[in-house]
């Protein structure tokens, strides 16, 4: 068993993202995981993702909103989700998010080691 604290980790810049800040708190290099790794992302109100993923991620992908709204965005699809609600995406799926609230959103991010 390993713990890790949100205050013994340090913030990492994930590309494609903007007014927000990202940790990795469990995963291959921090607790030594060898199928996913779990991050915590705070998204400032405006802050969000650019497009990613389509046809270069064979990651499966979870987010879980801990507070605050997102919005994200498929080729097909756009999902407003709230404090509770959970977000699959598939291997290769494409996405966009952005927090479209006043509040700081929190999200729980769950990735496959591919």
């Amino acid at each position: 068993m390993k713990k890790i604290s949100i205050a013994d980790v340090n913030s990492y810049a994930a590309p494609g993202h903007f007014d927000m800040t990202a940790f990795r708190l469990q995963g291959k290099d921090e607790t030594g995981i060898q199928t996913f790794w779990i991050g915590k992302s705070f998204f400032l109100p405006g802050g969000g993702a650019d497009w990613a993923y389509e046809e270069n991620s064979p990651n499966e992908k979870v987010y879980y909103i801990l507070s605050g709204e997102m919005t994200v965005k498929s080729k097909t699809e756009t999902f407003n989700l709230k404090a509770g609600d959970s977000l699959y995406i598939g291997p290769n799926e494409g996405r966009e998010m952005k927090n479209e609230g006043r509040e700081v959103c929190e999200v729980l991010v769950v990735i496959a080691y591919a």
